[in-house]
C-alpha cells in the first residue's frame, strides 16, 4: 500500500490505537497512516518485543484482547506457564499467540529486513489496510530516570508497575535515528489534510516520537492542520501513568500543561467536556467533546468530530496557523 495519506496520525498504545480505530473506520481505505512509537521497543527472550506497533496492528485487525487493549484475544499462556516452571523470567507476558508474531519478526529482522517491512507485510496479511510506519528502524529506547536509578521502559512500566517516582524521562539515540522518509513525505504533501496526535500519554509515548529531530522539523512546517486530543478527563488518567508522571514532575495535572507541551506544533487542542472551562487557559483553539471511548461507536464519533475540527483549522488563514505555531 503505497498511495498518498490525507490523514496522519501519530500514535502510542492503547489510548492512541482506540481513536486510530474511529480514524480507519471514517477515512477512506489507504488514506490514513499511523506514525507508532517504538521507543518501547526491547529485547527479551532473544526476541524483538514491539508493544505499541503490536498493539496498533492487533486492533486495527480486530484481534486485540477486548479487556486489556493489548495482545491478542483468545490468548492462551501455555508458553508463559512453562517458562515460569524452568525458572526464566516470566514478569513481561507473552502468549502464545502473540509469541508468533515476536519470533517471526526477530527472525526476518536477523535477516537484514526492516522493521518497516515487516510491519507492513504482517498488516497485509491481517487485512490492515491503514498504513501502519513505524517511526523509525534505528534503534531509539525510552530511558526513565528515577529515585530508584535509570530504568529502561519496559522494566519500568512492567516489571516495576511505574512505581518509582519518576524524575526525567530521556529517548536513548533519538539525536541519531532516520524518521521513516514515508512519514517526512506525508507532512510535505499537498494530500494531507490532518495530522492528530492521538491520546497516548505525551511524554511516554508521543515524545519518543518528537525526539526524532527530522519529524519535529516536519511537524511544526506542514501545511495540514494538527490537532492533539486530550489523554486525560477531570485531572485522571483513562489508562497508563501520565496523570503520576506529570506529579511526580511537578507538572499541573491538568489538560492545560498537555496543550502547552504540544506548544508550537499544534493548530487545535482536543479535551473532554467535562474539562471545558480550560480552554480559556489553552492558547489554540479548543474543541470540547466526550473523549471517553468505551466502545466502537465512541471512537467513531470522536474520530468524526477531530476530523470536523481539523478541517474548520484548515479554512483559517494560513497566516493565523503560522502565527500560533512560532507564538507571534
Amino acid at each position: 500500500m503505497s498511495g498518498e495519506p490525507s490523514v496522519l496520525a501519530f500514535c502510542g498504545g492503547v489510548g492512541g490505537a482506540k481513536l486510530a480505530l474511529g480514524l480507519r473506520a471514517v477515512v477512506p481505505a489507504g488514506e490514513l497512516a499511523i506514525v507508532v512509537n517504538t521507543g518501547d521497543d526491547f529485547d527479551h527472550l532473544g526476541l524483538r518485543i514491539c508493544p505499541d506497533l503490536d498493539t496498533v496492528l492487533y486492533t486495527l485487525a480486530g484481534i486485540a484482547n477486548a479487556d486489556t487493549g493489548w495482545g491478542r484475544a483468545g490468548e492462551t499462556w501455555q508458553f508463559m506457564a512453562e517458562l515460569a516452571r524452568y525458572g526464566g523470567p516470566d514478569w513481561f507476558a507473552l502468549g502464545d499467540r502473540d509469541l508468533a508474531l515476536h519470533v517471526e519478526r526477530t527472525r526476518r529482522l536477523a535477516g537484514g529486513e526492516s522493521l518497516q517491512r515487516v510491519v507492513a507485510d504482517v498488516a497485509r496479511r491481517l487485512g490492515v489496510d491503514a498504513q501502519l510506519w513505524p517511526m523509525t528502524d534505528d534503534p531509539v529506547r525510552t530511558i526513565i530516570a528515577t529515585t530508584e536509578g535509570l530504568l529502561p521502559f519496559q522494566e519500568y512500566f512492567v516489571r516495576r508497575r511505574c512505581e518509582p517516582a519518576v524524575r526525567s524521562v530521556t529517548f536513548s539515540g533519538a539525536e541519531r535515528a532516520r524518521a521513516r522518509p514515508e512519514a517526512l513525505a506525508a507532512l510535505r504533501s499537498a494530500a494531507l489534510r490532518a495530522v492528530v496526535i492521538c491520546p497516548s500519554n505525551p511524554w511516554l509515548s508521543v515524545d519518543p516520537i518528537l525526539a526524532l529531530p527530522e519529524i519535529r522539523a516536519a511537524l511544526g512546517a506542514t501545511a495540514a492542520p494538527v490537532v492533539a486530543v486530550t489523554p486525560l478527563i477531570g485531572g485522571r488518567a483513562v489508562k497508563g501513568p501520565a496523570a503520576k508522571l506529570m506529579a511526580e514532575l511537578g507538572i499541573e495535572v491538568s489538560t492545560i500543561p498537555i496543550a502547552r507541551h504540544y506548544a508550537g506544533l499544534i493548530d487545535g487542542f482536543v479535551l473532554d467536556e467535562v474539562d471545558a472551562a480550560d480552554a480559556a487557559r489553552i492558547d489554540v483553539p479548543t474543541l470540547a467533546a466526550p473523549t471517553l471511548m468505551r466502545s466502537l461507536e465512541d471512537r467513531v464519533a470522536l474520530a468524526r468530530r477531530v476530523l470536523a475540527f481539523c478541517e474548520s483549522l484548515a479554512a483559517a488563514e494560513p497566516a493565523a496557523r503560522a502565527a500560533r505555531r512560532t507564538g507571534s
